[in-house]
């Protein structure tokens, strides 16, 4: 399998899939489920890589220092565009300074 390659440091954007009752202002891709008691979703989630792992997934850590791992070929995974920079610079900055996980 051809992984993408990541390095620590870089800024990504995971598509997290998501349902509620009430989705929030950030949602997208808003579709109501089949009994129409919840809506399906995704919200962009603003995350920086801090590892790689040797099996090529990837830790990953919020702007808050929470992580996730995540297999580098995930199709909602992708790296920060220069518009993502722009567009969402105050998301974007507000990492923690020398947090390192592992």
């Amino acid at each position: 399998m051809l992984w993408r390659s990541f390095q620590p440091g870089d800024r990504v954007v995971y598509r997290k899939p998501k349902h509620t009752t009430h989705p929030g202002r950030r949602a997208k891709e808003i579709q109501p489920t089949p009994k129409g008691d919840y809506y399906a979703y995704v919200v962009d989630k603003f995350w920086i890589v801090r590892k790689v792992l040797a099996n090529g997934s990837l830790l990953l850590e919020t702007r808050r220092g929470k992580t996730h791992v995540v297999d580098a070929n995930d199709p909602n995974l992708r790296r920060s565009t220069m518009l993502d920079r722009i567009r969402y610079r105050s998301r974007l900055a507000q990492f923690r300074q020398g947090n390192s996980a592992g």
